[in-house]
């Protein structure tokens, strides 16, 4: 089986707790982390993260969740698949 993998981005207001509830969410459904980058610039949080949705392909429910966790945290949390994002941010 070819390994799918997805890109899944967090930006908002840096707080505590961040990483730990965005990777709970990750963790909850089996998802490996491949990657992970994440800077604070004053107050602003980002992190990117490439993912092994291999063996959970649903991404809607993923989005589901993530928007749900965005919505309480007050970020932007977005996933998308790998060749999805390389293709939107080709130069």
């Amino acid at each position: 089986m070819q390994q799918r993998r997805a890109v899944v981005s967090v930006i908002g207001k840096d707080q505590v707790g961040i990483i730990s509830k965005v990777t709970t969410v990750i963790s909850q459904n089996n998802i490996n982390i491949l990657d992970i980058s994440q800077t604070i610039l004053q107050d602003f949080f980002t992190m990117m993260m490439l993912v092994d949705i291999t063996n959970n392909g649903n991404l809607d429910e993923l989005r589901s969740q993530f928007d749900t966790l965005g919505s309480e945290l007050q970020l932007k949390i977005n996933i998308q698949l790998e060749e999805i994002f390389q293709s939107m941010h080709r130069v």
